[in-house]
């Protein structure tokens, strides 16, 4: 079994990368740190692990295991890589922004891939480091992507996307608050989400293309707790049928990714590493509708299959999860 560790398990992805490595039939689970909840049963934080684990969380790493998840916020995985030593044979996946773009890829003598499997799946597997891409970010790229492989994006990209509740983090505030969330819907950082920096550079990367038009976004905050679902539209002068052959065959080897004939919804893919995308074509518009969980495809059950693939295992061991569809 493959000694994995968690720095950082008392949040959302943290609680569902413990419950998807619990249940991986290839892995043990050696530590999950905490400093804030250091020798505290895991199931006290994630009541959904009672009975399915008897860990604590630790003050205490195992710098030797053969792969370690950095689970903390925004910022902070450097300053841990910087205060903790592992060793050099450990594989690190990142699950923050810390290293996802070019600029950032380059730290401590490591050196980061982006992990969309998708569109690296040859580079992950020969990895050591991987930068795991945001929620929003897969989405809004596996919309894309085959566009941009045929440099087919030529004109804006308008997009609407909203999330759960889940995807603001496990730390209350006024708007993850249930009586403000429920039968409510609002947007924030219209046009400038974060997530759009690494969108933008792997859908140039993918393009063979020094820039593209813009992608105008406006994120929407869901009364839900998990998932998000977004509707793209951008020019497009080919036929329905053109561009649904394009997917198809753009994600023919994809485990994951899925071309529906029918319009889809959110609840298909929640609690499942699957992505769902449908194409309509209206005049010379075509309107792109993609739905993943926030929480798994979009954090914890992509850094699994980033973990499968550096480790030469099957893509998809451990994430055959069946959706609450109903």
């Amino acid at each position: 079994m493959i000694k994995v560790g968690i720095i950082g398990g008392s949040g959302y992805t943290g609680g569902e990368l413990i419950r998807l490595l619990i249940l991986h039939p290839a892995v043990t689970v050696d530590f999950v740190y905490s400093r804030t909840k250091a020798t505290e049963k895991i199931s006290h934080t994630h009541s959904d692990l009672l009975g399915m684990s008897e860990l604590c969380f630790t003050k205490h790493i195992n710098p030797n295991v053969e792969v370690v998840f950095l689970c903390l916020g925004h910022g902070y995985s450097k300053a841990f890589l910087e205060a903790n030593a592992f060793s050099s044979q450990t594989k690190i996946i990142d699950l923050s922004t810390d290293f996802r773009q070019t600029e950032n890829r380059e730290y401590l003598g490591k050196t980061f891939v982006y992990g969309l499997p998708e569109i690296n799946k040859s580079a992950i597997k020969n990895a050591n480091y991987i930068a795991n891409p945001g929620c929003f970010a897969t989405a809004l790229q596996l919309a894309l992507l085959p566009l941009a492989s045929v440099q087919k994006l030529i004109e804006p990209v308008h997009i609407n996307g909203t999330t759960g509740s889940t995807g603001a983090g496990v730390v209350p505030s006024d708007t993850t608050h249930f009586s403000w969330r429920d039968n409510n819907l609002s947007w924030y950082k219209a046009f400038e989400h974060q997530h759009l920096k690494e969108v933008n550079e792997q859908l140039t990367i993918v393009a063979l293309q020094e820039s593209l038009p813009p992608l105008f976004f406006i994120p929407q905050r869901g009364n839900f707790s998990r998932g998000i679902f977004a509707t793209l539209y951008t020019a497009f002068n080919g036929s329905l049928e053109e561009a649904q052959e394009l997917y198809k065959k753009f994600y023919a080897q994809a485990p994951f990714t899925h071309i529906s004939l029918k319009p889809i919804n959110l609840k298909a893919v929640v609690n499942t590493n699957n992505c769902q995308l449908h194409l309509h074509k209206y005049q010379d518009q075509l309107l792109i509708t993609v739905a993943i969980d926030n929480l798994l495809k979009g954090a914890s059950g992509q850094a699994i299959q980033n973990m499968n693939l550096v480790l030469g295992m099957e893509e998809i061991l451990g994430l055959s999860l069946k959706g609450s569809a109903f």
